[in-house]
């Protein structure tokens, strides 16, 4: 069993048949052998490894091939399956060799050089749905390669597969076809609308922090007019340093436009410029340029936030932006600690956020109503009882209440404090009604918040509506789609946890897992969710893995509110943990 557990592992597999085999060797059993060993000569095995694959094993007609980025395995298939169509171009149709092929992204078992498990089984059943010459992948493969890869997909929906308990959930790749902004993401039914990171053009890097505060500033700005959809900054910063094409953008984000531009301060000056391009057709829409003092910081980034709706929308009316928009304090130097503080208290690392912390209280210090500054020092302390092994959980979870509600006293109308205020009272108080209450008021008055809606759906996922709470988790994905949304994977496999679908929790806590290795609450729901499958060595192994970043294996606090939920996780967590742990 230890070995079984070291050699068990998350993979992208591909599994390929020659389609018609046994016809092709009945005709010529020389001439077809000979053509397979050269198309794997000269063309899928040096494909294998230009995409970092491995070749677990061959058979006269099929090839089974292990890979550790689903992105590679998708890439690969699509450039063998390319070059045969071209190989076969000239062959008679009843001569060519065609592959079918099938890729799953799934838990394994590795036995030598060889393969088993679920995710093995599912690429096999996806290449026997697949078409000669085509590719079939599941769902989770569509979700991981959509945004990265430009490609078609057409949706064939569950389909009951032999020896599969479950449904699968395929999406068969169009391979004669690039995607299209509906192939990708459809457009939303409301004007749509992205960010892109603002150059820098002051000539100091460590200028960069306010450059990239001005487009948050911003985004919040149009997030807050109720018929624009508007993409995270998440999402949005992933073009950050990068040259684009911003057709592409809009394919890629799922928006109609894109804005863009630089910020130049020096001095007590700051410069803006701005343009707003349509995302179809590549038309520059608009462009202006903003100067003033930074005394005047928040009045230029109104203008720019204005300006670009009132071309998206010429309906909109200047009062609507001026009273949506509320600034939260007067005092430069204490927005400009909270710039500094907003990437690392977002993290999950342990030191970035005692330094976000610190920065903060000296924001407090200088403006003890700054209302955002107070909601993210209540995360802060949050991300300690969670990370664990930071002094004191009790007083940790006294701070952030204190912080809280400091947040909404000082901000009662910001939707982003409002948010973190919910959070913070659904995760440490007893009653989570009050916490929906809020949420729903922040989502109300920022219906385009990515946070948001990943919020209300983890406190509806501890409410007990796991439909909902999933919803809302995919709401938050689709606002920032290129964003690794880690927390949002998280949270829908601990729903699929809770509603007893083991493997498919396990492998969305794996993935989620991967972007956050120092989250120690998704290593306790993987450890419970291994156990409560029977699998209790990977559980322990888990559990060994959580001791290196915090003593304690149970949770501080516990937010199910359903005594059965609660239960499935804590008695998993602790067959994971031994007896008496």
């Amino acid at each position: 069993m230890n070995s079984d557990r070291a050699n068990r592992r998350l993979a992208a597999i591909l599994a390929a048949d020659v389609a018609g085999y046994s016809r092709l060797m009945g005709e010529d059993e020389e001439g077809t052998l000979a053509a397979l060993k050269a198309i794997r000569r000269e063309l899928s095995d040096p494909k294998v490894k230009e995409h970092r694959g491995r070749i677990v094993k061959t058979t006269g007609d099929g090839l089974l091939v292990e890979f550790a980025s689903v992105v590679d395995a998708v890439r690969c298939a699509v450039e063998v399956q390319r070059a045969m169509a071209e190989r076969n171009a000239e062959i008679p149709e009843a001569r060519r060799i065609e592959f079918r092929m099938g890729i799953n992204l799934g838990d394994i078992i590795r036995d030598g050089r060889d393969i088993f498990g679920d995710g093995v089984n599912i690429a096999a059943r996806l290449e026997s749905i697949a078409d000669p010459g085509g590719i079939c992948v599941s769902g989770m493969v569509h979700d991981q390669v959509r945004d990265k890869l430009d490609l078609a997909f057409e949706d064939l929906g569950e389909q009951q597969v032999k020896n599969i308990a479950r449904a699968v959930y395929v999406w068969r790749l169009r391979l004669g076809a690039k995607q299209t902004a509906s192939a990708l993401l459809a457009l939303p039914d409301k004007p749509s609308i992205a960010v892109l990171p603002f150059q820098n053009l002051s000539g100091d890097a460590e200028q960069e922090y306010f450059a990239d505060g001005m487009v948050e500033e911003i985004i919040t700005a149009l997030s807050r007019i109720r018929w624009l959809f508007v993409i995270a900054r998440n999402s949005s910063f992933t073009y950050k340093g990068r040259a684009v094409d911003v057709k592409q953008v809009g394919r890629e984000l799922g928006v109609r436009y894109v804005l863009e531009g630089s910020v130049r301060k020096a001095g007590g000056r700051v410069r803006i410029t701005a343009q707003l391009i349509d995302g179809l057709s590549g038309t520059h829409l608009w462009a202006d340029r903003f100067d003033g003092s930074l005394e005047d910081i928040f009045e230029l980034q109104d203008k720019v936030a204005f300006s670009a709706a009132g071309v998206v929308e010429s309906t909109l009316q200047a009062a609507e932006i001026r009273r949506a928009v509320e600034r939260p304090t007067t005092d430069l130097t204490a927005y400009d600690l909270y710039l500094r503080a907003l990437p690392d208290c977002l993290s999950w690392d342990r030191e970035r956020i005692r330094s976000a912390l610190d920065l903060l209280e000296q924001d407090i210090g200088r403006d003890p109503n700054f209302g955002p500054a107070l909601a993210l020092a209540a995360v802060c302390h949050h991300h300690f009882t969670t990370i664990g092994g930071v002094g004191d959980p009790a007083m940790h979870r006294r701070e952030a209440l204190a912080y809280a509600q400091r947040a909404l006293q000082s901000s009662p109308s910001d939707p982003g404090v409002i948010g973190n205020v919910a959070y913070m009272f659904g995760y440490f108080e007893g009653d989570v009604e009050p916490a929906l209450a809020l949420i729903d008021r922040a989502l109300d008055l920022n219906p385009s918040s990515y946070r948001g809606w990943g919020i209300s759906g983890w406190l509806r996922l501890w409410a007990g509506h796991h439909d909902v709470a999933v919803q809302h988790l995919q709401t938050a994905i689709r606002l920032s789609p290129l964003h690794p949304n880690a927390t949002q994977i998280y949270g829908i496999g601990v729903a699929r946890f809770i509603e007893g679908r083991f493997e498919e929790a396990i492998t969305l806590l794996r993935t989620a897992l991967g972007e956050l290795p120092g989250h120690a609450g998704i290593y306790r729901y993987l450890a419970s969710c291994y156990a409560q499958a029977g699998r209790l060595d990977d559980a322990r192994e888990i559990v060994r893995q959580l001791r290196t970043i915090t003593p304690n294996v149970l949770p501080n606090v516990v937010q199910w509110r359903r005594p059965e939920h609660r239960e499935i996780f804590l008695s998993g967590l602790r067959l994971a943990a031994g007896e008496g742990t």
